[in-house]
């Protein structure tokens, strides 16, 4: 992701600098964000399994993963280490296990809406990063136009940073916040048939994050789904939910 822009680092360095800030500030405080609310409410329910290990903190070094944090630069999303938690402490286990799982995603969707005041209030353009590599050099002269146009692409890259990171989170495949989620809102049957499907979870996501990109594919089929409910944000947020490209 980052990548794409150094050809225009002499033309453009302060797009390169504002899109390095941006993507730097949505991995420290949106995974951070994210995993503390895990932690926040399983905390807040009685299960103290996260205090224990020191995560009911807002300090990055709590929470950020190496690599998770790094591939945030890269591929425009991360992840960062999981939260232990214990829902059998809590009153209501299943009840439990659904919460803490969507705090993680709230938290996000809580920091795009936040960074996107500005640019609904029409202070600033919505900018962001996701365009095709072609289009860079295009969309750098675009952006260096004004000030409230870096500004929106600062701003803009932490919206959709941030909505990446809630609507794929979201999804029900495990070991994502989505499939525990699933689990505790199913009823009792169904979610002990789904949680057994835990074990293919991690080899389903490698399998729609990667053949799709180096197997020809017509379509992304993870883009496919994300992509609706990210505009749905968008158009919530900023009041633009053009077409979104991860080219």
């Amino acid at each position: 992701m980052i990548l794409r822009y150094l050809s225009v680092l002499g033309d453009a360095p302060e797009v390169f600098v504002i899109l390095i800030g941006a993507f730097a500030f949505s991995m420290l405080v949106g995974l951070t964000f994210h995993e503390f609310s895990h932690a926040f409410v399983a905390d807040s329910l009685g299960d103290h399994t996260p205090r224990r290990f020191g995560r009911v903190s807002l300090n990055p070094r709590r929470h950020l993963d190496p690599i998770g944090s790094t591939l945030i630069f890269f591929v425009g999303f991360g992840w960062a280490k999981p939260v232990p938690i214990n829902p059998g402490l809590t009153d209501k286990p299943r009840q439990a296990l659904s919460m803490i799982s969507a705090a993680g995603p709230v938290s996000n969707l809580i920091l795009a809406g936040v960074a996107a005041i500005p640019i609904r209030l029409g202070w600033a353009e919505f900018w962001h990063p996701f365009v095709p590599a072609s289009q860079a050099q295009l969309y750098a002269e675009v952006w260096t136009q004004t000030p409230q146009d870096l500004i929106g692409l600062f701003l803009g890259t932490i919206v959709l940073l941030n909505l990446l990171l809630a609507t794929f989170n979201l999804l029900p495949i495990a070991p994502l916040d989505g499939f525990n989620a699933a689990v505790g809102l199913l009823p009792p049957d169904l979610s002990r048939q789904f949680a057994q499907t835990a074990a293919w979870g991690p080899g389903i996501l490698i399998l729609l994050i990667i053949v799709p990109r180096f197997g020809n594919l017509p379509f992304d089929p993870l883009f496919s789904v994300i992509s609706p409910i990210v505009n749905f944000f968008l158009f919530l947020f900023v009041g633009d939910a053009t077409s979104l490209r991860l080219g």
